[in-house]
């Protein structure tokens, strides 16, 4: 039986590396991309270690000749989970800064399509292909402080649905994953600019946000599913947020 291959963006931390992992340890070969090729390097190890198969791929998902680039290199591909993005600045629209805008942006959607354009080729080729695509509820509904973040997320959405429509009658299945309050080392503290207070006070008092490991296991649930099956859009948050502007803090 053919080792089938899986790409993941943003693989360097959280949600990517945590996923990478699942994949790996469910039969895939996973080509691990982002931009800190030493985080990537310590993965790929750390899969090998556990009888897993990977291998490190420097890429940042911005920059369309690299991706194209990369998606040369490979032979073939069966699933790219496509996970990079961020949330720059909390910052009202009357006041943010029109660069964070744009950053989220090019990572958010433009960093998607890249990866999507450049692999989908390959994903129809291998028969029985597969889009994961992650974007969060902040592509389903609007907040206050969010507004860049928000549109560049209601893009990633518009992504995911619309490809499905465009890839109705071909190989490849396209599945969204939507999650809320989920709490990685990482993806607060860049918000707020290094600022680990403001990072932690998004999740003061709630006692059980989602972990990384909590995404992943839905992501290669979802993946992992008879191909026949297409989980469209999944909306998971922790059992303290009942939506995006009600959370349950304790104390």
């Amino acid at each position: 039986m053919t080792t089938r291959t899986a790409v993941v963006t943003g693989a360097s931390s959280g949600i990517g590396a945590a996923t990478a992992r699942k994949l790996a340890a469910a039969g895939y070969h996973v080509v691990l991309t982002a931009r800190r090729a030493d985080r990537l390097d310590v993965l790929e190890k750390e899969i090998a270690a556990a009888g897993g198969s990977a291998a490190a791929y420097a890429l940042d998902v911005t920059d369309r000749d690299a991706v194209d680039a990369f998606a040369q290199s490979l032979d073939g591909v069966d699933v790219l989970f496509a996970n990079a993005g961020g949330a720059f600045g909390a910052d009202p629209v009357a006041t943010a800064d029109p660069a964070d805008w744009r950053a989220m942006y090019e990572v958010n959607v433009l960093g998607v399509l890249n990866s999507v354009q450049a692999l989908l080729p390959k994903l129809i080729a291998s028969g029985d292909g597969t889009i994961a695509i992650l974007s969060s509820t902040a592509g389903l509904v609007v907040y206050e402080g969010g507004g860049g973040y928000v549109a560049a997320k209601h893009g990633t959405h518009a992504i995911a649905g619309t490809l499905r429509l465009e890839l109705s009658g071909q190989p490849v299945r396209v599945i969204e994953i939507a999650p809320g309050m989920v709490k990685t080392d990482e993806f607060a503290v860049n918000r707020f600019r290094g600022d680990e207070g403001a990072a932690a006070s998004v999740y003061e008092g709630v006692a059980e946000p989602l972990t990384a490991d909590d995404v992943a296991d839905t992501v290669a649930w979802a993946i992992t599913r008879p191909s026949h099956v297409n989980v469209d859009l999944l909306v998971l948050r922790p059992r303290a947020q009942a939506a995006q502007h009600k959370v349950h803090r304790e104390g």
